[in-house]
């Protein structure tokens, strides 16, 4: 079921591409409705797909990892006059090449995964043949890098991400279905912003920015638009996804924390949860993620008051769509807060914000004196309301000391992007350490 996070395999002691292939035919259900129908493939096909890839992972290619996306799929798929970004461009190569590792290697130097999929089909033969490349361009990063316009679906086909060596994730079409990392098969991965629990934890500053726009549309001497009441958790959302993101791409590392705003003034104390060695003095709050944020809503609210339907809520699209320069501003200005933040994580040690994602420092440091856990909770579902209970023996410092700190500070978030380019929340949940594997 979406959004539920399958066992691994316990019956072996490796996983590797054939296991990954039938586990994702498994999973393979009927497509979204915004995917184009496809064939669900065959077991062979697939894992001779799969293990091409996988092999390819474990190259280098001039010192470089190897890292690209395939998709299995013939060239009619797509169309001829596709143009990127709004569409799938299909660039067709005078003869078809052998779908193999080193063949994979050498395209990937030219097909960057954020913007080409690299096209292969089964031939008349029955051997499988890389056909070509598809341009998609970076749309289909929105979900996952907070981008404002979607890009053209992917039809429900075999789709490998290979991210790292011996890391493939199986898409079908847009949707992850498999991913195999560490020898060790899992499913679907959560998408936390999805969830309740994470919303909840910020509601207090949802609340304070739906004022701050009450407020401004009361004094507004012209009418205003409704703005959709999930706005602005979706900017915030994006803005947060945006930071992670850029972290999962540099291959660093890192870790966010947010605590709550009472703790916030303990972080200067004797003996406090964090010691932050580049704490920032208190600034004006102008300029701050609320204002941001407020100042979009406001923007968004005036434009379309004056606009043939002034009565209707305005929501994602309109974010997405509207043509404004001072919109646009304030936009980049939100990005520009997620580059700092990531550049601020990319250090040793954390980045710590409040709860109304005011930074208060850069390369904190997890007292290691707070109490170790031993045992904390895997999220099986958005919410957490299904766990499987693990030990910590055998995770990294970095998690151990997110633990820590969530174990002994009720109210704290704390995302740990690991180097892998795996995501963790870890948050309190019912007096229990818990953490969700973000997709």
């Amino acid at each position: 079921m979406p959004g539920q996070l399958p066992s691994t395999r316990v019956d072996a002691a490796y996983d590797y591409p054939p296991d990954l292939a039938r586990f994702a035919l498994d999973r393979w259900s009927t497509p979204p409705p915004a995917a184009p129908q496809a064939p669900v493939p065959e077991l062979a096909t697939l894992t001779h797909f799969l293990s091409a890839c996988y092999q390819a992972s474990l190259l280098r290619e001039e010192e470089r990892p190897v890292t690209f996306r395939a998709i299995l799929a013939s060239p009619d798929q797509f169309p001829a006059g596709g143009v990127a970004p709004a569409g799938l461009r299909r660039l067709a190569f005078c003869d078809a090449c052998p779908l193999d590792a080193n063949q994979l290697r050498r395209l990937a130097v030219a097909a960057d995964m954020h913007r080409m999929l690299i096209g292969a089909h089964q031939d008349g033969d029955g051997s499988l043949r890389i056909w070509g490349l598809v341009n998609s361009g970076p749309r289909w990063l929105r979900d996952v890098q907070g981008g404002r316009r979607a890009g053209a679906p992917l039809p429900a086909v075999p789709v490998a991400h290979v991210e790292a060596p011996g890391v493939v994730s199986v898409y079908r079409g847009p949707e992850l279905v498999a991913r195999l990392q560490g020898g060790r098969i899992s499913g679907s991965r959560a998408d936390a912003f999805a969830s309740t629990w994470l919303p909840d934890r910020f509601a207090d500053l949802r609340a304070e920015m739906e004022v701050r726009h009450f407020r401004a549309r009361e004094a507004s001497a012209v009418h205003w638009a409704p703005i959709a009441s999930n706005l602005s958790h979706a900017i915030s959302q994006r803005m947060m996804k945006r930071a992670i993101a850029l972290l999962r791409h540099a291959r660093h590392g890192g870790t966010i924390v947010f605590v709550p705003m009472e703790t916030a003034q303990d972080l200067c104390a004797a003996d406090p949860f964090i010691d932050l060695k580049y704490g920032f003095e208190d600034v004006p709050r102008q300029g701050s993620f609320p204002d941001l944020v407020v100042s979009i809503l406001n923007r968004l609210a005036a434009l379309h008051g004056d606009g043939p339907r002034p009565n209707d809520p305005v929501g994602w699209a309109e974010f997405e769509t509207t043509p404004d320069d001072e919109l646009a501003t304030l936009d980049e200005a939100l990005f520009e807060m997620a580059h700092l933040i990531a550049g601020l994580a990319s250090t040793d040690g954390a980045v710590v914000l409040n709860k109304q994602h005011d930074i208060l420092g850069f390369g904190g440091m997890i007292s290691g004196r707070l109490p170790a856990v031993r045992r904390v909770d895997r999220a099986l579902d958005l919410d957490g309301n299904a766990v499987a209970e693990e030990g910590t023996e055998n995770v990294g410092a970095r998690h151990r000391s997110a633990y820590r700190l969530a174990g002994a500070l009720p109210g704290a978030i704390v995302i740990v992007i690991s180097q892998d380019g795996g995501v963790r929340f870890v948050a309190q949940k019912d007096g229990r350490v818990t953490y969700w594997e973000q997709e």
